[in-house]
């Protein structure tokens, strides 16, 4: 049975979902853009019984709270993660990292790579192949951060928009709640949530610049590590996904027929995936 709770970290409070026996192995979920730890409820019920299940909502997103003059970068929110995984007690755990998620939890993991048992990636993207003509826009702020190419940026936090990154690519999107896109879109909308989101996306530049230092912890380490990835993804392109072999010969790769959140119509199918990945490499 999920658990809804709330864990302190330097004036954050961390909301967050648990579920299953904490003797078990943990699996530690990072959700990504626009979502929260919300995007994992039908993913946990089908692990709960066999993993131990922490998935957090990061700050700015969700109903974590976070202190007033708290700087949006994900060095940042890797720090105040690093802290979650201390106050809850998290000493190994396999990361499951998708969106935003994954320059979080690829921090998290090179600062502390011996706690590190397994990676699962759903469209979580490392490498400059995985990015899709659609970051346009984004690249063009990032190489001229004025105000006209940040405002042009709002439009990815309306209610359509966030509708579309959950149906593009789906083939049937009766099949996606719309409680998820509705739920983020209404959590995008809380003041001052708009100038956090322009910071964190202007910052994933350095997410970017990281690719190397991220390819050179997969490669040292060799991580056991399962891609399972929406092909049709508008942002994160499967090529994104492929190159993880580049450095982890042993990465296994599972494209799906759905789009950005794969969960939304797959979850069954990643939830065999995960568990038949994690009983054969994590002990």
């Amino acid at each position: 049975m999920v658990q809804f709770r709330t864990a302190a970290v330097d004036g954050h409070e961390i909301f967050y979902r648990e579920a299953g026996d904490a003797t078990r192995p943990t699996l530690l979920l990072l959700h990504g853009f626009p979502s929260s730890s919300h995007m994992f409820r039908d993913l946990i019920p089908l692990l709960e019984d066999r993993f131990h299940i922490v998935a957090p909502d990061l700050p700015g997103f969700g109903f974590t709270q976070s202190p007033a003059g708290f700087v949006y970068s994900f060095d940042n929110l890797a720090r105040v993660i690093e802290g979650f995984t201390d106050a809850v007690g998290l000493t190994r755990y396999a990361l499951y990292v998708f969106d935003y998620g994954a320059p979080v939890g690829f921090r998290l993991a090179r600062a502390r790579p011996e706690r590190v048992t397994a990676i699962i990636s759903q469209n979580g993207n490392a490498y400059e192949d995985g990015l899709s003509a659609d970051w346009g826009p984004v690249q063009t702020y990032w190489r001229d951060p004025t105000p006209a190419n940040r405002n042009a940026l709002r439009a990815m936090q309306t209610l359509e928009t966030t509708k579309w990154q959950y149906t593009h690519g789906v083939a049937d999107p009766t099949q996606v709640a719309p409680e998820s896109y509705t739920l983020d879109a209404a959590l995008m909308t809380r003041p001052g949530n708009d100038e956090i989101q322009l910071d964190l996306i202007g910052d994933y530049a350095n997410n970017v610049a990281l690719y190397p230092a991220f390819h050179a912890y997969f490669a040292e380490h060799q991580p056991p590590l399962l891609a399972v990835w929406g092909r049709n993804d508008p942002f994160f392109l499967p090529a994104g996904a492929e190159a993880f072999c580049r450095d982890l010969p042993k990465a296994e790769v599972n494209l799906f027929d759905t789009g950005h959140f794969a969960l939304e119509t797959h979850a069954a199918e990643i939830a065999a995936k995960i568990r038949d990945f994690l009983d054969r490499t994590v002990v």
